[in-house]
C-alpha cells in the first residue's frame, strides 16, 4: 500500500518561494542587462531634470540683470544704450518675462525719439507674440495710434485708439483712449463717430475732468 506524503502548509508556501524565488534568478541573469539600462537611464533624467532647472534659474538671473540695466539706461535717457540691452534681451532670452517686457519698452524708447517704423515694429511684435496682459496690449495699441497721430495718419490712429480702448474697456487709460480716437475722428471730418466716442466718455466719467476736456475739443474742432 502506497503511503502518500502530505505536505503542511508551511512546506507548500516555501515550495512556492522556492519556485518563484529560482524563475525570478533566471529571469534576471537573462535581463540583468535591460535593468541596468532602465536604472541608468532614470538616473540620467533626473541629473537633466536637475540641471534643466539649475539652467533654467541661471538664465532667469541672468536676463533679469540684463533687463534692470537696460531699464536704467531707460530711466536715465541713455535711449540708444538702452534699445541694444532691450533688443539682446529680446534675442537672447525669448520666451522670458523680461522678453516680453523689453519687447514693449523697445516700441516705446522707438518712439520717443520718433523712430515711427521701429516703434510699430515693435509694438506689432508685441500684439502678435502676447496675448495675456491686456492693460499693455491696450497700450501697445495706444503706441500704434500716436506714431500714426504724430505722421499725420489720422484715420489709421482713430481705429487704432479704438482698438486700444476696445482691448480694455475699463482700464485706467479707457478714457484717454476713447478721447484720443475722438480727436483724431474730428481731424478727418467723421464728426458722427466723433460724437459717438464723446457720448461714451460722458456716460463712462459723468463729471470728470476728461468730460470737460473732451466736451471742449469737440466744440472747438466742431462749432456747429
Amino acid at each position: 500500500m502506497d503511503h502518500k506524503v502530505r505536505l503542511t502548509k508551511r512546506q507548500i508556501k516555501e515550495d512556492k518561494f522556492t519556485t518563484y524565488m529560482l524563475k525570478s534568478r533566471s529571469w534576471f541573469l537573462e535581463n540583468w542587462q535591460l535593468l541596468v539600462i532602465g536604472v541608468a537611464a532614470a538616473a540620467l533624467i533626473i541629473v537633466a531634470s536637475v540641471y534643466y532647472t539649475q539652467s533654467r534659474a541661471a538664465r532667469a538671473g541672468e536676463a533679469a540683470t540684463k533687463y534692470a540695466q537696460a531699464l536704467q539706461d531707460y530711466r536715465n535717457q541713455n535711449n540708444q544704450v538702452a534699445i541694444m540691452g532691450f533688443a539682446q534681451i529680446v534675442e537672447d532670452y525669448s520666451g522670458d518675462q523680461t522678453a516680453e517686457q523689453a519687447t514693449f519698452l523697445l516700441g516705446k524708447l522707438n518712439y520717443r525719439i520718433r523712430n515711427y517704423d521701429e516703434a510699430i515694429r515693435h509694438f506689432e511684435m508685441y500684439l502678435n507674440n502676447y496675448r495675456d496682459n491686456t492693460l499693455t496690449r491696450a497700450a501697445a495699441l495706444a503706441g500704434i495710434a500716436s506714431c500714426y497721430e504724430d505722421q499725420g495718419n489720422f484715420v489709421e490712429a482713430a481705429e487704432k485708439f479704438q482698438q486700444a480702448f476696445s482691448e480694455f474697456p475699463d482700464g485706467p487709460l479707457g478714457g484717454d483712449y476713447l478721447n484720443s480716437a475722438m480727436r483724431n475722428y474730428l481731424e478727418i471730418g467723421e464728426v458722427e463717430k466723433a460724437w459717438a466716442d464723446l457720448d461714451s466718455i460722458k456716460a463712462r466719467f459723468e463729471g470728470s475732468e476728461l468730460v470737460k476736456r473732451a466736451v471742449r475739443r469737440f466744440v472747438e474742432k466742431n462749432p456747429g
